[in-house]
């Protein structure tokens, strides 16, 4: 999925907001606002939510805390990437529903910062009471927050909702002036939403059977206590935030998430005790039972309630301790609750950085989910290459079929993100997604470019392609083939171990820059085991950890032109050693994802030999491990199309190969595996 930092790891919004290399600054191209708020009564889409009685209800809150202003972050008490219903507090604030945006009220204003891929939702949502700010960065919020309060007003805040990093720039901002930040644990739009409030979710937390695990629970905990012992500042204790934290330490998984299958909860680990805070009633007495939970000893977890972690850390902090967190998931709730000199910060928890490489059973895991996900998406390119003719399908219905197809596959757990589907010019939005009520045609005559994954017990998937049923443009053709060429070129780069993604995502834009080209939206990201879909500190952005064997790491190059197609070819691959001439740690890339490219969009006279030869080398990995599957379970037709679609290219005619042979190709797969 084409990665935007400010919708993954919270430290990031600054480093975006400073100008990040690859995330221009966005530019309104669709002139005036669509409201008319200047004429009495005020103009609004019909879409627009009358938010009159919420911002009063918020205003007496704020009044009574005595605060001049209240920001309200699009975030929940984990920074998590996606957030569930209880915790969207701005968009019921707002109207606003987009992923990405800042609130701030005062007791006469209220403003909406977003960026523009939300631009004319936001307007289309918002009444009047909202004034919409087309910038996303901390220090516009405060130039704002400067003109607005009052000297010696409060500018209030929850501090569960702040990242330290945030909270670090506020206070930054608003130190030589004479306005106080104020921290407020109780949530004011949550006291002025009431009753109306989503209930906090009480599904099963379930365990993981053996057979989707690397690890036991038990081998996990071992392995962060043997890492406290060895490091040399002495911590007492690991403070984990993140969901995807203890539910990875833990083998547990839920859905109070969406696409995500975690829980909300905390973990406190020391040498002798294992403190787990979660909601009780959602763990049955077997997932307790599995837990340890009925015991006392240093294996045995002890299960606390969720809203008592603030009292619990800080009431063990005040003893003789030193806490061990990852500063990019832990909130300031917490953070300010412990004394500076009892903290030891790193970027990532010792959790977060061993989760990100995976050992060989997880190696295995992610790699037998990318298989049968292959066989699901190219179920759905065989219908759409059936049906689109027709004109009977479009972006969201395709993408409905798709989930289907995605859920009849073994081990499935849903979708891993809301899926993109985007036709001709809505493919030149990198994030769009259609609705029920907005969508387009897919038509012969288009590029559709899809983005999507799937859930699965045994590991997450992430794909994109391309794809154009008519007659592309030779300039199509040209972009099409230069963004494959970015895809294998960082795909079989070799580079020393320990080296920065940061510093090899170059290599995905090089053919893009060498005729003036280029893409507006991150490189690469990692991908969890049945977790994150953009799984942190993975990837070839700034502040990931350097590429080290075991790691999994989306590759997606693309190239957008604006208000006519969009391109985007995206794989998982997975960081193992590379065989080189001569004696040395180097490391290389073997791609996972297991669906051909567009024959139709490649140029073939702007690929090397090199390029070809590594092309037709993947062709023939997907016939050797999608092809016995989709022989196993009769999909002829899909078969003969991945027989055709993964024929060798060649600078000349491409050479064909018969159905026959390809199922020979499978028949022998199937009879190696079972000796």
């Amino acid at each position: 999925m084409a990665w935007a930092p400010w919708g993954c790891c919270p430290w990031l919004v600054l480093f975006c907001a400073l100008g990040a290399w690859g995330h221009p600054k966005p530019v309104d191209l669709r002139g005036e606002d669509v409201r008319n708020c200047s004429i009495s009564p005020p103009y609004l889409p019909v879409t627009a939510v009358n938010t009159t009685a919420r911002l009063t209800a918020l205003r007496q809150q704020m009044r009574i805390k005595n605060l001049s202003a209240y920001i309200i972050p699009e975030t929940d008490a984990h920074m998590s990437e996606y957030i569930g219903n209880r915790d969207k507090r701005r968009a019921w604030i707002t109207g606003f529903t987009g992923s990405a945006g800042t609130a701030v009220v005062t007791m006469g204003k209220a403003g909406l910062w977003t960026d523009s891929r939300y631009w004319t939702q936001a307007e289309r949502q918002m009444d009047c009471n909202w004034e919409l700010h087309k910038e996303v960065d901390i220090t516009s919020i405060v130039t704002w927050l400067l003109t607005e309060v009052p000297a010696g007003g409060s500018v209030g805040f929850d501090p569960f909702l702040f990242s330290i990093g945030s909270w670090e720039s506020y206070d930054l901002a608003l130190k030589n002036s004479n306005i106080k930040l104020a921290s407020t644990t109780a949530n004011l739009v949550d006291l002025a939403w009431g009753s109306e409030k989503p209930l906090f979710p009480s599904q099963p937390i379930y365990a993981l059977q053996d057979a989707f695990t690397g690890s036991t629970w038990q081998e996990k905990v071992a392995d962060i206590r043997s890492q406290m012992q060895k490091h040399r500042k002495g911590p007492t204790a690991v403070l984990l935030s993140a969901l995807d934290e203890t539910a990875w330490l833990f083998n547990l998984r839920g859905s109070d998430i969406p696409y995500n299958p975690f829980f909300y909860s905390y973990t406190l680990l020391t040498d002798s005790i294992i403190r787990l805070f979660v909601n009780k009633d959602c763990l049955d007495s077997e997932t307790q039972k599995y837990l340890n939970a009925s015991c006392s000893g240093s294996m045995c977890v002890q299960l606390e309630d969720y809203s008592q972690v603030r009292g619990a850390v800080q009431t063990y902090a005040s003893g003789d301790v030193k806490i061990w967190i990852g500063t990019s998931y832990t909130t300031y709730g917490l953070y300010e609750v412990i004394p500076v000199e009892k903290l030891i910060e790193d970027t990532y928890s010792p959790v977060m950085v061993t989760k990100a490489v995976k050992n060989s059973k997880e190696q295995a895991l992610l790699r037998a989910s990318h298989v049968r996900d292959a066989v699901a998406v190219i179920r759905y390119l065989v219908w759409l290459e059936k049906n689109v003719p027709k004109g009977t399908v479009d972006e969201f219905s395709g993408a409905q079929w798709l989930d289907q197809f995605r859920r009849e596959e073994a081990f499935s757990s849903g979708p891993s993100f809301e899926t993109i589907s985007a036709s001709g010019l809505n493919a030149a939005l990198a994030h769009y997604s259609p609705t029920k009520e907005q969508h387009r045609k897919l038509s012969s005559d288009e590029m559709y470019l899809l983005d999507s994954g799937g859930q699965y017990w045994d590991g997450t998937t992430d794909i994109t392609r391309t794809i154009h049923w008519g007659t592309p443009s030779a300039f199509q053709k040209e972009a099409y083939t230069r963004v494959l060429i970015g895809n294998i070129d960082l795909s079989r780069l070799v580079f020393p171990a320990s080296t920065s993604g940061r510093v090899m995502e170059v290599f995905a834009r090089r053919a893009l820059w060498d005729v003036g080209l280029n893409y507006g939206h991150g490189t690469g990201h990692g991908i969890g085991n049945f977790l994150c879909v953009h799984e942190w500190p993975v990837g070839f952005q700034s502040g990931n950890l350097p590429m080290a064997k075991g790691m999994f790491t989306s590759i997606e190059p693309g190239y957008y032109q604006d208000g006519e197609f969009g391109i985007r070819l995206e794989d998982v691959a997975l960081v193992v050693e590379a065989k080189t001439k001569y004696p040395g740690s180097y490391l290389t890339f073997e791609v996972v994802s297991l669906v051909p490219y567009d024959r139709n969009l490649i140029d073939v006279s702007l690929l090397s030999p090199e390029h070809l030869q590594y092309l037709n080398r993947y062709y023939q990995t997907i016939r050797e491990q999608v092809g016995p599957e989709l022989q196993q379970r009769r999909l002829l037709e899909e078969l003969e199309w991945l027989q055709r679609h993964t024929e060798p290219l060649s600078a000349r005619a491409p050479r064909t190969a018969s159905l026959a042979s390809l199922l020979a190709v499978s028949s022998l797969s199937i009879l190696s595996w079972s000796v």
